[in-house]
């Protein structure tokens, strides 16, 4: 299904419908994977998606178009990736440690009250926060402590990234041990925070995580069980993504062009800019004009390590040997290309 994953980004003269930028999904393993699909109702399974108008005639594609989509979406499909749990907890975890927190405002009922918030998550996944006992959040909190915290990913720049939203209860944190620990955990996302023990500011934790919704791009969205969450653990390589990606676009971004080539043939991209790494494999940003058509279309796809990388070296060792592989590949295809 092409529209599947569908990652538009920002360019509205070009039809969805044309789009093949497949972000799909693993084999459904667990409840949470089974809810986890495109526009579904927790209560009826029922699809939906987003009316991107009439699909193509099939004279505004030609056959080798047709191919090459086909070629991407099964590639799109086949390609390893984190399952969703370990990806809401990679996205938490790696965050830059800044969130929108709406809580129900004291001053003005029957209203919700944003703020900026900076969290760090515990060993569960659970945000931890130090607030003044001035802030208006802080009143908000104390006299209901129902809320909702919206965190993007780290390389967040729109719509096609993701981005989670936990709705529970936050409240003032009462054990010392437990206090020390918060404080140790969020010192360690925020090093210069060293206001936090002043005497007017308060420990608190997201103590009961009541839902968990997800939206990891342009039609991707669904909702999480916070006990499959809690029990999950971020990706080892994750941490390590946005670094790994800037050396990459930075310094060898026709590395990633041929890289794609090799891995999809036909595949002809103008740009293409990593915008996330993990153990599996890496999100691309690419560009192109079909070779039969003026439409520039920018989207992602996915980019599989031939194996799970173990640590941040290992990445560059998969990521030398792919680089090679395609290098390889290029050369005996020119050969061939001038030997007919």
């Amino acid at each position: 299904i092409l529209l599947l994953g569908v990652l538009l980004v920002g360019f509205v003269s070009w039809n969805p419908t044309q789009a093949f930028a497949i972000i799909g999904q693993q084999p459904v393993r667990s409840k949470q994977r089974e809810l986890f699909r495109l526009g579904a109702s927790e209560e009826k399974h029922e699809e939906r998606g987003h009316d991107v108008g009439k699909a193509p005639a099939p004279g505004q594609l030609s056959e080798s178009e047709i191919q090459l989509q086909q070629a991407l979406a099964k590639h799109q499909e086949n390609a390893p990736k984190l399952g969703v749990t370990e990806e809401v907890r990679s996205l938490v975890a790696y965050n830059h440690g800044y969130a929108v927190m709406s809580t129900i405002s004291k001053s003005d009922p029957g209203f919700p009250g944003g703020s900026v918030v900076g969290f760090a998550p515990d060993e569960k996944g659970r945000p931890l926060f130090c607030f003044s006992s001035m802030s208006t959040h802080t009143q908000d909190l104390l006299a209901d402590s129902h809320c909702s915290v919206t965190i993007a990913a780290r390389e967040f720049k729109g719509a096609a990234d993701g981005r989670v939203n936990l709705m529970g209860t936050v409240v003032p944190i009462q054990e010392k041990d437990d206090i020390l620990a918060a404080n140790a955990i969020y010192r360690a996302k925020h090093p210069d925070a060293f206001w936090v023990d002043f005497g007017d500011f308060t420990w608190f934790r997201m103590e009961t995580i009541h839902r968990i919704r997800f939206v990891g791009g342009f039609a991707r969205a669904g909702r999480l069980e916070p006990e499959e969450y809690m029990e999950a653990k971020p990706d080892v390589v994750a941490q390590f993504g946005p670094q790994i990606a800037k050396h990459m676009n930075e310094d060898h971004s026709e590395a990633t062009i041929a890289m794609i080539a090799n891995q999809i043939p036909g595949l002809d991209v103008s740009e293409a800019q990593i915008t996330s790494v993990d153990s599996l494999g890496m999100y691309i940003k690419v560009s192109r004009t079909p070779r039969a058509s003026d439409q520039y279309q920018q989207f992602k796809i996915r980019l599989p390590f031939p194996r799970q990388a173990t640590d941040r070296k290992d990445v560059r060792t998969l990521i030398v040997g792919m680089t090679k592989e395609a290098a390889a590949s290029a050369t005996t295809e020119a050969e061939t290309e001038k030997g007919e």
